[in-house]
């Protein structure tokens, strides 16, 4: 396919404001691109988006596309969106996210992409955090602002790109890698895949495509299965043991939320961590981070001191304030998994009482992983939930709310973010974590409580 890149300078980007979309807009940008933009949603990030003198038209119009040469969308992108409709009736070529993303790093002459079902965002920051540090000069596309440079992009002068690999609707599939990252493979996004078989098969598809070195995670079973029968290629591996190549050792008996530990290679002790971030999921996106730094030549020193100076992405259990001696977090966990390790991580970390406040999202992930969901969400202390959020699906297997609410005892939903906010201001007491959680707009529900406190001070 020709690169699109080639022919065109003037790209608009419906939906400008998303956490895939924004910092592809931004390299563009610095790449030379005349860039424009709309959303439906004011957002931090669109509030970022306008700070680089990119035009955002609020609301979708056929005549915000004027004057573009090439339009990206998302996958959620209706195909009655008025931009989009509008570019084909005038022949603009149109491009998914994931396509314009292919052809972006098809421009650098080293792809680093990190894939998995959890934790791609804070892998592809902490493996850039190491990379800026020891001086490589990358560039970078994060899911979230990495606070080391202020953004979620970072545009580098020395021919490589770390980006996020993600599996949904087969996105990942538009790259070419030179390195792979495999984090792990869980049963998600099954509107799509129907099946985990089906993922594995993806997954092994995207190893294929990945040209000189997997990194991949030893302990996890579907991880190994996608990459049985490569051939061709450097294969190294990081989990928990010294079953895998890169894995932790003298791990501090300190009852800490943040992992202390000696990064270990193939017998051999590499260094001293101490982790600045919460949870044994984190420990493992370190080892990654690591495995992948290391295997490029980063210097050991140089990878432990990085991932000790690493204090999270944004929504990534992030600290919004302490207020009355409430603290206020956000997380953008939204499937079990994730859920498990986050609030697990919050138990341990000394609260009086946690308050999660989740919601859920996507109908087909809530239905086909109800018990698991229940699970999760049996951890903290209280459970208050939102309405589910539909996002780009109809309700046709009849969940609600209602439905994971009875399978947890003691929890409760609303159905405005006005009434979550009022309910557990409420409740929460010092000493006490209000922690919201989900991959929806749930962020918007922190600020709310955030900026009640602030006018109750």
């Amino acid at each position: 396919m020709e690169n699109i890149l080639d022919c065109v300078k003037r790209i608009h980007f419906v939906g400008i404001g998303g956490s895939g979309m924004c910092p592809m807009a931004e390299l563009l940008l610095r790449k030379g691109y005349s860039i424009s933009g709309s959303d439906q949603n004011e957002s931090d990030t669109l509030d970022r988006v306008k700070t680089w003198g990119i035009p955002v038209y609020m609301g979708q119009r056929p005549e915000n596309i004027d004057g573009a040469e090439a339009l990206v969308y998302t996958a959620a992108c209706r195909p009655d969106n008025p931009e989009l409709v509008a570019a084909r009736e005038k022949g603009i070529p149109t491009l998914e996210r994931a396509v314009m993303l292919g052809m972006l790093t098809e421009k650098y002459k080293e792809l680093i992409a990190v894939s998995g079902t959890h934790g791609k965002t804070t892998t592809t920051a902490m493996l850039t955090q190491i990379l800026v540090e020891a001086g490589r000069d990358p560039s970078a596309i994060i899911g979230g602002k990495l606070p080391l440079i202020g953004s979620n992009c970072l545009s580098g002068n020395s021919g490589g790109i770390v980006c996020e690999a993600c599996e949904y609707v087969d996105s990942f599939l538009q790259l070419h890698p030179a390195v792979s990252v495999i984090l792990n493979i869980e049963a998600d996004h099954l509107d799509y895949f129907k099946t985990l078989d089906n993922i594995v098969k993806s997954f092994r598809q995207f190893a294929d495509q990945t040209s000189r070195l997997l990194v991949v995670n030893g302990s996890d079973q579907e991880a190994l299965k996608a990459i049985a029968d490569q051939k061709g290629k450097e294969i190294v591996t990081f989990g928990p043991d010294e079953t895998c190549d890169y894995y932790p050792a003298q791990l501090s008996e300190e009852p800490t939320a943040c992992e202390d530990f000696t990064l270990m290679c193939r017998g051999k002790a590499l260094g001293r961590v101490e982790l600045a971030v919460p949870g044994w999921h984190n420990l493992l996106n370190a080892l990654a981070a690591a495995a992948a730094a290391h295997s490029l030549g980063v210097e050991p020193e140089a990878v432990c001191q990085a991932l000790g100076h690493f204090t999270g992405v944004h929504r990534r259990f992030e600290v919004l304030g302490k207020f009355n001696g409430v603290t206020v977090a956000d997380d953008f966990a939204h499937h079990p998994t994730e859920l498990s390790a986050v609030l697990s991580s919050a138990m341990r970390m000394g609260y009086r009482q946690v308050w999660a406040v989740f919601q859920p999202h996507t109908y087909s992930r809530t239905y086909n992983l109800l018990e698991d969901f229940a699970k999760a969400l049996a951890i903290p202390d209280h459970l208050i939930m939102t309405e589910i959020l539909a996002v780009r699906e109809e309700n046709v297997y009849g969940i609600h709310t209602s439905d994971l609410a009875a399978k947890v005892p003691g929890s409760c939903w609303f159905s405005s973010f006005e009434e979550i906010a009022g309910y557990v201001m409420e409740k929460a007491e010092p000493g006490d974590l209000i922690l919201t959680l989900g991959g929806g707009d749930i962020y918007k529900c922190a600020n709310l409580i955030v900026k009640k406190y602030q006018e109750k001070t």
